[in-house]
């Protein structure tokens, strides 16, 4: 019978047939260094998360929109680049979210913020 090793050092495991790790320290271990994000991803999610708490704050709870000058946006960190997904109107007007809050870019170097309504 072939003898089990902890995935994370490399001990024998005794105990349990399914039993992976040696102990909660070495489970932790493990699952920390697998679960790790890149520099790259934590970059994107922190943009994310600041376009996010942005429109968050400019749109108010009462009307669930907003319109204002681009410029502000940039001024408060805004990054167009990064957005969770789109959504495309009938009429052809493609808004860009940042998960349920959203921007259409207008012509005239205004943007209208949005907060999706929720779905039940």
């Amino acid at each position: 019978m072939d003898e089990k090793i902890c995935l994370q050092c490399g001990a024998p495991l005794k105990g349990r047939i399914d039993k992976k790790f040696c102990d909660d320290q070495c489970r932790t271990s493990y699952n920390n260094r697998h679960n790790h994000d890149s520099p790259l991803m934590r970059s994107i999610n922190s943009s994310l998360r600041r376009n996010r708490k942005i429109m968050m704050n400019l749109v108010p709870e009462s009307t669930g929109k907003t319109k204002v000058p681009r410029q502000r946006l940039l001024q408060l960190g805004f990054d167009f680049t990064y957005y969770t997904h789109e959504y495309t109107t009938r009429s052809g007007a493609v808004y860009h979210f940042c998960y349920e809050y959203g921007y259409l870019p207008l012509g005239n170097d205004y943007v209208v913020l949005v907060k999706q309504k929720q779905r039940r």
